[in-house]
């Protein structure tokens, strides 16, 4: 008789995470190791509060339609354990005999693989036999040790399509109208999203012109008189604006004045505030889009790339796990371009978690308004394909679950 494993999604959600899980659970299927796969609802909260669900009694057709579900079929959580004397511990490893648990995969981010690690670390010094994994999710590419990760391709397919068909209504309109777009992505720390925006020019430059950065520091005379060159010349201009740019003085240029569950300063509308300088100050007028949670779940236009490597993420983690490694998490390594090849490597929970990875200063352009040619190369393949999700009238079909309690 072999041990069950229990899956869960935590942190921000993205279109491919349920892809991973539709790899977990098909591995566990098929492992000779695991007897049953389980997956917790709202994240660790599903563990805490004992709702989990048998994969087995999900019909095969709910669980196909996972590939092509965005956001978190299972419901996602922001729950921080704080230490190794939190007492949800207890509770924790009471459900996990309870279930015969021996296999733990945690869907997540930064944050996510904190709480991934100090499982894995409650597990060794009770010695309960426990294999913990790791698997990677975020839009917004900044976890440390790893090439890139599930979600962000998509998101940056999403949000190149997004600012160059708003560059190209932009341009229309500029003769006697509307002069400046302004497009706000995700991105607290890290530019990846942002900057991922300069790929709707790979094929005709209507735009973005201008990519403010979290690694920038705003520079208002700088910006402006960007600005007023790029109308000069073509008429008008597009600007990509990541939520999370700051001020030289290391204060972010918008948040909202609340911590999230992780301490985290809640951010936003960045794109406005830089709307309203713009028209303000130049005197321009200016049009904003906010695509906020539609870049990270728009799954109508997530890349090939990453929907097979995120199904691809979740078989690695189940391998690894029933082959003995526990303590952490999937990566990819790049090995070449082009043709594009990764490896699906290993790298230690605790170096993971918290951590943050920079958009590195070669794929910065000098003035530090927009990317290097060695960014495109980097992202290019990230967001090559499509795997279209099933259509009914005229709307993607997707799975909802009415297991929440």
């Amino acid at each position: 008789m072999g041990k069950n494993a229990v899956y869960a999604q935590s942190g921000g959600v993205t279109s491919v995470i349920n892809a991973s899980a539709y790899g977990v659970v098909r591995s566990s299927f098929k492992s000779s190791s695991i007897d049953n796969i389980y997956v917790a609802i709202n994240g660790i909260n599903g563990i805490i509060g004992e709702n989990l669900i048998n994969m087995k009694n999900l019909p095969n057709k709910e669980i196909e339609l996972l590939k092509y579900t965005p956001s978190s079929t299972f419901g996602s959580c922001r729950r921080k354990i704080k230490d190794d004397n939190d007492p949800i511990f207890t509770t924790i490893f009471e459900i996990f005999k309870k279930y015969n648990i021996g296999f733990f995969f945690y869907n997540g981010g930064n944050d996510s693989m904190d709480t991934a690690n100090k499982i894995s670390n409650y597990a060794k010094s009770i010695n309960y036999d426990l294999k913990v994994i790791g698997i990677p999710k975020t839009v917004d590419n900044d976890l440390p040790y790893t090439d890139h990760t599930p979600g962000f391709g998509s998101s940056a397919k999403y949000l190149a399509t997004s600012i160059l068909e708003g560059s190209i209504d932009v341009k229309s309109m500029s003769k006697d109208s509307t002069k400046v777009f302004v497009l706000e992505t995700m991105g607290r720390h890290a530019g990846w999203l942002a900057a991922s925006t300069a790929m709707a020019n790979i094929n005709n430059k209507f735009g973005p012109h201008i990519i403010l950065l979290p690694e920038v520091p705003f520079d208002k005379v700088k910006f402006f008189n960007k600005i007023n060159d790029f109308i000069n010349d073509d008429g008008y201009c597009s600007i990509a604006v990541s939520e999370g740019i700051k001020y030289p003085d290391n204060n972010f240029v918008s948040d909202l004045g609340y911590k999230d569950n992780f301490g985290n300063k809640q951010l936003g509308y960045a794109g406005k505030v830089i709307s309203d300088m713009v028209h303000n100050e130049l005197g321009l007028k200016v049009h904003t889009a906010i695509p906020d949670y539609l870049q990270r779940s728009g799954r109508h236009l997530s890349s090939l790339t990453d929907v097979e490597e995120a199904i691809k993420a979740g078989e690695k983690a189940v391998e690894f796990a029933t082959n003995g490694i526990s303590g952490y998490m999937v990566i990819f390594e790049r090995v070449s371009n082009n043709p594009y090849k990764i490896d699906f490597k290993l790298e230690k929970l605790n170096k993971i978690a918290n951590g943050t990875k920079y958009l590195p200063k070669e794929f910065i352009s000098e003035d530090g308004l927009y990317v290097t040619e060695k960014f495109l190369e980097y992202c290019k393949p990230l967001i090559e394909g499509e795997f279209t999700p099933p259509y009914k009238n005229g709307i993607p079909d997707y799975l909802k679950l009415n297991i929440y309690q």
